[in-house]
């Protein structure tokens, strides 16, 4: 008789801790799902900026990239033209542009294994720290056009330079247009960053 109430003692004992370590690991799981869910969609909004942001990229680089303007002066041996090489900024805007576009480009598949496995840290953590560094060269790149730009609409006084655009006016349209684009890239870029941090962050 004895042992037998051991053994319910023990039987008793032991259903009693079972019962009190699941819900507790119920909890863990279910956290773990909300996290990965949230990750997940995170990761999927990611890539659409990604890809969006790249086309920005894409058409700024392609609309400075082919601007230029010959305005005819009295015969075809006198001509006055303007062209996006002729200014060391713009050149600087083709080549940061293109290297912005490739590199969102190669991005993608990252993106898509964040998507793919929400909870890795890695993929994420790297696509924060180039996206940051894009995002510094891409704004470089803006600035000193959009400076350029503005020079090109209203001139200088204080150092004689005029304006442009009244001769030039499909030039400057597009160098205008091509700017406009890398800033729309630059945001997109910056709210990439952001929305990554919150999702390592989420827990």
């Amino acid at each position: 008789m004895e042992k037998s109430e051991a053994t319910t003692i023990e039987i008793g004992e032991t259903s009693r801790e079972s019962k009190g370590k699941t819900p507790l690991l119920a909890e863990v799981e279910q956290t773990a799902r909300t996290a990965g869910s949230y990750r997940r969609g995170v990761a999927i909004f990611d890539l659409i900026l990604r890809v969006s942001a790249a086309t920005s990229a894409l058409a700024a680089t392609i609309t400075m990239g082919t601007t230029e303007q010959t305005l005819p002066f009295f015969t075809q041996f006198f001509q006055f033209q303007a062209s996006y090489d002729d200014l060391p900024a713009f050149t600087f805007f083709v080549i940061a542009l293109s290297i912005v576009t490739g590199y969102l480009v190669l991005s993608v598949p990252f993106s898509v294994v964040c998507i793919a496995q929400p909870l890795a840290a890695v993929p994420r953590l790297l696509l924060i720290v180039c996206d940051t560094l894009t995002v510094t060269l891409a704004t470089a790149a803006a600035s000193s056009s959009a400076a350029i730009v503005y020079l090109a609409h209203n001139g200088n006084a204080d150092a004689n330079w005029l304006a442009i655009c009244q001769q030039f006016g499909d030039f400057c349209q597009r160098v205008s247009g091509a700017v406009v684009a890398s800033f729309v890239a630059v945001a997109l870029l910056i709210f990439m960053v952001a929305l990554s941090a919150l999702a390592l962050r989420k827990r």
